[in-house]
């Protein structure tokens, strides 16, 4: 396949496909014992995070064993805070043992250079290019800055967010001045994701779903909407923003820029055409819990929401959250298999 006429590529900007192409978020990943295998070389994932020749590879895993449509670079939304002086470690979730939350922690942050902090990156997304020379779109990502500012508040992994939530409603001007410092460093890391080799980008908002639909106009929309503005190679390089728990914000998300809205299992797909399907592709969505049924119990969900999107281009057919990581692979070959067989136009 050449690079002018990839399927996913297509379908993120509405064109004619012949099928509906397929990945998986977190598809690099624990479910596949090759992947362990190269973890375990790595020493820790940290450090297979910022090995370009392993990460590489584990990237391109999926591609050979299951068959999907694209390859997703294969790092974390997290590393690129170590570049302003976040002191991370994952034990084995994330950890920050510097959190921000005043205003001397937030001046504190230096200011990012993807060219020396995540070189590595960019390494990778060459790396990748090379070896699977053309075969599939090369897929790069980052987090969005109100997902980051939970992580760097909290410090770390939460349910409650409560640190977070005081520091946006108590002190918002602290809050502005935080996401702005965050979404000047998520531009530049996708813009050198994009100058590196990605063919498209993906910002991952997790957590903004906690947010009322008031709150996000406040507090994320804009910072989203700026991002995409600000990114490289429009019209060439698809942008698609992903937020779970997104029901309640999908009419304001579909007006921020992207060219596709990422969609959790929560929500049935072909409302959410009918709701902002004119406006932007739609990426998703089946329960990644289905994976761990029958064969035939997937293929029958992947068929009922090929059927609920139906014929038309825009659908990029992927999980509504990352694949968990006791998945038996040959459960997503299923699916894979499944959508490239039932979804031919």
């Amino acid at each position: 396949m050449s690079e002018n006429n990839y399927l996913l590529i297509d379908a993120a900007f509405k064109r004619p496909v012949t099928r509906t192409p397929v990945w998986v978020m977190r598809q690099a990943g624990r479910y596949l014992s090759e992947y362990r295998e190269v973890r375990e070389k790595a020493g820790s994932f940290l450090k297979l995070c910022m090995n370009p020749e392993l990460a590489a590879e584990v990237s391109i895993q999926p591609l050979d064993i299951i068959g999907v449509d694209a390859v997703i670079m294969f790092s974390d939304i997290l590393t690129p805070l170590i570049g302003i002086g976040t002191e991370l470690d994952f034990v084995p979730g994330p950890v920050i043992s510097n959190p921000v939350r005043t205003g001397s922690d937030i001046n504190n942050l230096k200011p990012f250079n993807p060219e020396e902090s995540t070189a590595y990156v960019g390494a990778i997304l060459k790396l990748i290019r090379k070896q699977i020379e053309g075969r599939a779109p090369v897929i790069g990502f980052a987090g969005a800055p109100f997902t980051l500012a939970c992580y760097l508040v909290e410090g770390g992994n939460t349910k409650l967010f409560s640190k977070t939530i005081q520091l946006f409603f108590d002190q918002p001007e602290l809050a502005h001045q935080l996401m702005d410092k965050l979404s000047v460093l998520t531009i530049d890391y996708l813009n050198y994701q994009i100058e590196n080799g990605a063919q498209m980008v993906q910002l991952f908002d997790t957590w903004a779903g906690i947010l009322s639909p008031e709150d996000f106009k406040q507090y994320i929309l804009p910072y989203i909407t700026r991002i995409f503005d600000s990114l490289d190679k429009k019209n060439e390089v698809p942008r698609v923003y992903y937020v779970n728990g997104s029901s309640h914000l999908l009419p304001q998300m579909a007006t921020c820029g992207a060219d596709v809205i990422g969609l959790d299992w929560r929500t049935d797909i072909g409302r959410v055409k009918q709701q902002i399907g004119d406006k932007v592709a739609l990426q998703g969505n089946i329960d990644p819990n289905i994976l761990f049924c029958s064969k035939e119990i997937i293929q029958q969900r992947t068929k009922q929401i090929l059927d609920k999107f139906g014929s038309d281009s825009g659908h990029i057919f992927n999980l509504g959250h990352g694949i968990d990581k006791s998945v038996n692979p040959e459960h997503l070959k299923a699916m894979v298999e499944t959508v490239k067989t039932y979804s031919v136009r």
